[in-house]
């Protein structure tokens, strides 16, 4: 069992190769040498054995050619048909599959949930492994099941209302911890919480209803769960945990909820450049959401408009901006679910602004933008206020006005130290980038060294 401290300092491994490198305990170098000796075991000739490119496929720059990869998967053992089946880095043995083949029962749901608690945590792949037609499926059909009944168990103590009360209180609690501190820090709590309602769904005497309640917690808690860990990087991590949100979700009869781990799906795709698939997840999760409140429409909506942005769709993109701004104009409702309260009218305007970041319209962008900020109701939460600075100051670098991206910037440091963000590490470099031309100011060099320590 490793201690906090080496689970904390453990590496996260962005790219499949690295992570077969790491199973295989081979530096760089004996990776690049492995290549050339079963090349030419292969008769392909002799290959330089430079580490630097070995570096470079890591990074995501180039793709080796053909000859190179099949080498080396002749040196790990992979038939040289999955190299042409499966497009370079896909075909690489980075270990199981995320499981998307529960059934869709409650006893289905509690194996989802106990296969993730605990494991998610050490699961170091921070690349997607779930994409394409099963990532689709899996997004698609859930929500066309009925739900079976949760049967009253008697199987162990009985659970009382106060206890689940108790529970679902807890929730807001740790969604804002979640914000406040960064998901690396608080993915271990949330995955024992999860882990605690799992063993109840599991174990626990409660009635139909108790169980469906039990089965709403257990979502957001994975959902949760999946979102602090895609915030620290460990992509694969938060597959695993939205997969199993997604059946508690069912196990619940809450579609909404679903809908609600779709979205937080829809936006890991984007971060990942995976346009088509964030808009077949965008889709299904308004699909789902169907019947929910304005707001849980609004904010699906808007996400939908992001995906589209992405593809370029300006139609389409701003059809599903039109339906957003309509639901949110429809305000608040009592029966609004907890976890979606966040989107409020400044948190709708920053996503607005992201979406025209991906449109490349920096001017309504910036608009948005200083609307989703404003000092005097905009957004206060730390980690996603961090995010809209940053994304914000790139605006204002792409508009010419370098003094107010510098001051954004500046607001934004505080935030990224008091909740640290892979995701946010991501969007501080492509600032940096932008502030690349300009490090001959003394301001710019002085705030590229403190964005650097903060990435």
């Amino acid at each position: 069992m490793e201690s906090l401290s080496e689970y904390r300092a453990a590496p996260v491994f962005a790219h499949p190769l690295a992570y077969v490198r790491h199973a295989r305990g081979w530096s760089l170098q004996r990776l690049v040498d492995e290549i050339a000796h079963h090349s030419r075991l292969l008769g392909t000739g002799n290959m330089a054995n430079r580490r630097e490119k070995a570096w470079r496929w890591e990074k995501w720059d180039v793709t080796p050619d053909r000859v190179t990869q099949l080498a080396l998967a002749r040196a790990l053992d992979v038939p040289a048909d999955r190299v042409d089946a499966q497009p370079w880095p896909r075909w690489l043995p980075t270990g199981d599959a995320v499981r998307v083949d529960f059934p869709w029962t409650p006893m289905g749901t509690v194996r989802a949930l106990t296969d993730v608690v605990g494991d998610a945590l050490m699961d170091r792949r921070g690349f997607l492994k779930l994409t394409g037609p099963a990532l689709a499926a899996l997004a698609g059909t859930w929500p066309t099941l009925l739900p079976r009944p949760v049967a009253e168990q008697v199987i162990g103590r009985r659970l009382s209302d106060q206890t689940l009360t108790q529970i679902e209180s807890r929730l807001p609690i740790l969604r804002s911890m979640e914000d406040q501190l960064g998901g690396a820090t608080v993915r271990r709590i949330i995955d024992a919480e999860l882990g605690l309602v799992t063993d109840l769904l599991d174990r626990a005497t409660y009635t139909d209803i108790q169980g469906r309640r039990l089965s709403a917690a257990a979502s957001e808690l994975a959902r949760l769960a999946g979102w602090a860990s895609c915030d620290a990087g460990y992509h694969a991590a938060a597959q695993r945990y939205w997969a199993a949100a997604l059946h508690a979700a069912h196990s619940a009869d809450i579609p909404a909820l679903g809908a609600n781990v779709l979205k937080n799906m829809t936006l890991q795709l984007l971060d990942f450049d995976q346009r088509t698939d964030a808009l077949t997840v965008a889709d299904a999760a308004l699909s789902a959401g169907k019947g929910s409140t304005p707001r849980t429409r609004a904010m699906l909506a808007v996400r939908k408009a992001r995906a589209h942005a992405a593809l370029g769709d300006h139609r389409d993109c701003t059809r599903a901006l039109s339906d957003a701004e309509t639901h949110l104009g429809k305000g608040e409702r009592d029966d609004d679910p907890t976890w979606v309260r966040y989107f409020d009218h400044a948190e709708y305007c920053a996503q607005v602004a992201m979406t025209f970041v991906e449109l490349g319209t920096p001017v309504p962008a910036d608009r948005y933008f200083a609307a989703a900020l404003d000092p005097t109701s905009g957004i206060s939460r730390v980690r996603d206020r961090a995010t809209y600075l940053i994304r914000h100051a790139a605006v204002r670098v792409d508009l010419g006005d370098l003094d107010h991206a510098h001051a954004l910037a500046h607001q934004a440091l505080p935030h990224l130290e008091e909740a640290p963000s892979a995701r946010n590490g991501y969007r501080i470099g492509e600032l940096r980038s932008r502030l690349a031309p300009h490090r001959a100011d003394p301001r710019i060099r002085i705030l590229d060294t403190r964005l650097a320590a903060a990435a």
